[in-house]
């Protein structure tokens, strides 16, 4: 029996942030190698001493699975299924 511990899941986003640095960018390019690829513009901020960045990264695999759960809700609202709407978006 092995006491190895399980490796956690990748989470299907991730927000990296930290002074605008060689680290920070280590930890970006550590993440692409992990199969994240960036997902919008970075975002910068001066807190007075040091440029702060942000950098927000999605596994593809999340953006699959949420264009096929947007794709299915769309076929099942074109396939006529009688739903009545609340006037907020609520069926």
């Amino acid at each position: 029996m092995s006491d190895a511990p399980v490796p956690e899941e990748k989470l299907s986003y991730r927000l990296i942030t930290g002074t605008d640095d060689r680290t920070f960018c280590e930890r970006i390019s550590a993440a692409l190698a992990e199969g994240y690829v960036l997902h919008g513009s970075p975002a910068a901020t001066f807190n007075g001493t040091a440029v702060i960045v942000a950098q927000a990264l999605i596994l593809p695999a999340a953006i699959a699975s949420a264009d096929a759960a947007v794709a299915t809700a769309v076929e099942d609202l074109e396939a006529g299924d009688d739903l009545e709407f609340d006037g907020e978006g609520h069926a």
